[in-house]
């Protein structure tokens, strides 16, 4: 299974190409797309940069798969709204290619690869370079769209497992109880 990773961003997205083959992981190619080519105000040209260079990723590496970052909430409602925006422009071009697309809070990512969920940029960086045996660390937006492809890597495993294991059975009825439905 080959796993692209996407860390979305306005400015700065990044990528990561790694093939899962049971527990063993190889890294195929990590990197960046970058907008700062446009105008900060030129929102509509900098999603058309994120959404043609995550078509031009996944048409050079052909992955089976992505997984792309949940957005977190941000004191600055703008700056979630402008991530979120980003966000859907990768994603999109993912599904436009016919990739099944998977997503993860960076908590999880976090938790996953380095073992606890507030883990430093730094410490991702130390930790996919050794799970993957790069010669160095990655760059922080380049690791932590590994760390995806990682999580998911690992994630997909126990869900087929799971899947395996037990039958699941749609719900006939639903309760809706505190903005929850059961």
């Amino acid at each position: 299974m080959r796993i692209l990773g996407i860390d979305p961003g306005l400015q700065t997205t990044g990528f990561g190409v790694i093939e899962a083959d049971g527990p063993r992981l190889s890294y195929i190619a990590s990197g960046t797309i970058k907008t700062s080519a446009v105008a900060t105000g030129d929102l509509p040209a900098r999603l058309k940069i994120i959404f043609d260079g995550v078509r031009e990723v996944t048409a050079r590496y052909q992955p089976t798969c992505a997984a792309v970052e949940i957005v977190f909430v941000n004191v600055n409602p703008q700056s979630t709204l402008l991530l979120g925006q980003a966000r859907g422009a990768a994603i999109t071009a993912l599904v436009s290619c016919d990739l099944t697309v998977s997503e993860y809070t960076a908590l999880q990512m976090k938790k996953a690869v380095v073992g606890h969920g507030h883990a430093k940029k730094e410490q991702v960086q130390l930790m996919v370079q050794r799970l993957l045996s790069l010669p160095g660390e990655p760059g922080k937006d380049a690791a932590d769209a590994l760390g995806l492809a990682i999580m998911h890597a690992h994630a997909s495993v126990s869900f087929a497992a799971m899947s395996r294991s037990t039958t699941l059975q749609r719900r006939q009825h639903a309760q809706f109880k505190g903005s929850r439905t059961y």
